[in-house]
């Protein structure tokens, strides 16, 4: 197991703005994803993208959901370069490489809003959906439609030594208190009733449904061409209405 205690961390506190439109106005009432799933099978090794000494979990997290992404949709899997990375973290936190200054994280919601706009590594998303942490179903809806999620977790202390993360005995206080080790940003590669598997420091990592109950304080849905074919909405997604929607927003899909 890799020294988690060690790694480095780097998600802001959640950040929301109003304007964020959210997935329940668009799925269909009978869209019942599969009890279990996972992506990112075809994918053979998930980079570190320096998350071990630098905040930029992120901007990681985006780069191992364009290669998950990739590999899903043609098997012709694209993995971003480490420089696209660090980039995308110079722009948005005024991290300096040469010396170190400023890694200070940043917010996941100024990410994919940089992400929309601007492309990481080349490769922008169309648009993006807020999904309630608590609220399971959509969280397994936004997983099997969108080929994963983008999160936000409130790391304990107590996660540092775990194989499988989840809520320690003396439950969620003390070292187990949410935050009390940092935010972290990692993506969603499968679920199932036992609970979730994310990418996080270069490898696939488990948590229990109750630890995500307690930890996981943020979660996007994100539409992106690497994923979705042009004019192609996932089934049972109103991407038509989405479209209008950010069209009165100012957002061009």
């Amino acid at each position: 197991m890799v020294n988690q205690s060690q790694m480095k961390l780097g998600k802001l506190a959640a950040r929301h703005d109003p304007r964020t439109l959210a997935l329940p106005a668009y799925v269909t009432l009978d869209l019942k994803p599969p009890d279990q799933y996972e992506w990112g099978t075809k994918v053979a090794k998930w980079p570190m993208y320096k998350n071990d000494t630098v905040g930029d979990c992120t901007c990681a997290a985006a780069g191992h959901m364009v290669e998950g992404w990739t590999s899903d949709a043609t098997g012709d899997t694209t993995v971003l370069p480490e420089a696209a990375i660090l980039k995308a973290y110079e722009d948005l936190s005024g991290y300096d490489p040469a010396t170190g200054h400023n890694d200070n994280g940043a917010a996941e919601l100024d990410v994919l809003k940089y992400w929309r706009s601007q492309g990481i590594g080349r490769h922008k998303i169309s648009a993006f959906v807020s999904v309630e942490p608590g609220n399971h179903l959509s969280i397994k809806q936004a997983a099997y439609l969108f080929g994963g999620c983008y999160i936000g977790v409130a790391l304990p202390v107590s996660a540092q030594q775990q194989d499988v993360w989840t809520v320690p005995a003396g439950g969620p206080v003390g070292p187990g208190a949410p935050g009390s080790w940092g935010g972290h940003a990692v993506n969603v590669v499968a679920y199932d009733a036992q609970g979730l598997t994310v990418i996080t420091w270069g490898a696939p990592k488990r948590m229990t449904w109750t630890f995500w109950d307690a930890y996981c304080d943020e979660a996007y849905g994100i539409l992106t061409k690497d994923f979705i074919a042009k004019g192609r909405a996932p089934q049972g997604f109103k991407l038509a209405q989405l479209e209008k929607d950010l069209t009165a927003l100012g957002v061009t899909v």
